[in-house]
């Protein structure tokens, strides 16, 4: 069931204009999370549909709740990236309308652990128009904007654009020339951060915005062995020691 925001998103107050009104279904609880925006072109490549999984999934196990605006391709993948319970999709359309249908069950499952926004009533189509203003609410919903790939004369330029006034860092990954066309210009001038290594770009941000209610970071605050830690956790242990969120030393697991 569509409700109407009660209070106020201080994110947004970089909008050229705040929203008269703003419409969800699902937990708002993450408006207060530390997050991160992820968007890029309809139609990407298998090189960044892999590397948009890995980032969005490596941030969010980091604590970064990522947003971006439920479209196709990148869009979907940042969200499935991050875990449907952590993440924000915002919607150019009124939210009883799940649209791209392509995206339907995605955009379902958001709806039921994590957050959809739009600041259209329910039944609104969705037109050139607000397709925009979704984007510009997309990058003003977090500090930081990746933008996975793009096309000249996208939607995900646009994005870039309302970023730079906002005065907020944007960054892209590692790519051909010709497969990130739209961004080169911007890279050459010094606008955009190329990433080139993912764990060291997931690993440059402080462990305090880890996820509070992890319960195996809370586990591993504890400093079990590395061998307790694998008995009680196993798979979840060399998920966490791969991406880097705890070192063994002395066969004791010590938080990073």
């Amino acid at each position: 069931m569509t409700k109407i925001l009660d209070f106020h998103i201080k994110k947004l107050d970089s909008l050229k204009k705040y929203p008269d009104e703003i419409f969800f279904r699902g937990d708002v609880k993450l408006l207060n999370k530390p997050s991160i925006s992820i968007v890029g072109t309809r139609r990407p490549i298998n090189y960044t549909k892999q590397l948009c999984y890995e980032l969005s999934s490596k941030l969010s196990q980091r604590g970064f709740c990522i947003v971006s605006g439920g479209a196709m391709g990148v869009d979907a993948i940042a969200h499935q990236g991050a875990g449907f319970d952590n993440t924000i999709c915002v919607l150019a359309n009124g939210l009883n309308i799940k649209y791209p249908k392509v995206n339907k069950n995605i955009l379902n499952s958001i709806e039921k652990q994590g957050l959809l926004l739009s600041t259209y009533k329910d039944d609104f189509k969705a037109t050139r128009y607000t397709f925009v203003h979704r984007n510009e609410i997309v990058v003003a919903l977090s500090d930081i904007l990746i933008i996975m790939q793009a096309d000249e004369n996208s939607g995900s330029i646009r994005s870039l654009e309302y970023a730079l006034k906002m005065n907020k860092k944007v960054y892209t990954i590692a790519h051909r020339i010709e497969d990130n066309k739209g961004l080169i210009k911007y890279i050459k001038k010094g606008l955009i951060e190329v990433i080139y290594d993912i764990d060291e770009f997931v690993n440059s941000f402080k462990h305090q915005n880890l996820k509070q209610e992890d319960e195996v970071i809370n586990y591993l605050k504890t400093k079990p062995t590395y061998e307790e830690a694998l008995i009680k956790y196993n798979d979840k242990i060399f998920e966490y020691e791969l991406n880097s969120i705890f070192k063994v030393e002395n066969g004791v697991c010590v938080l990073l």
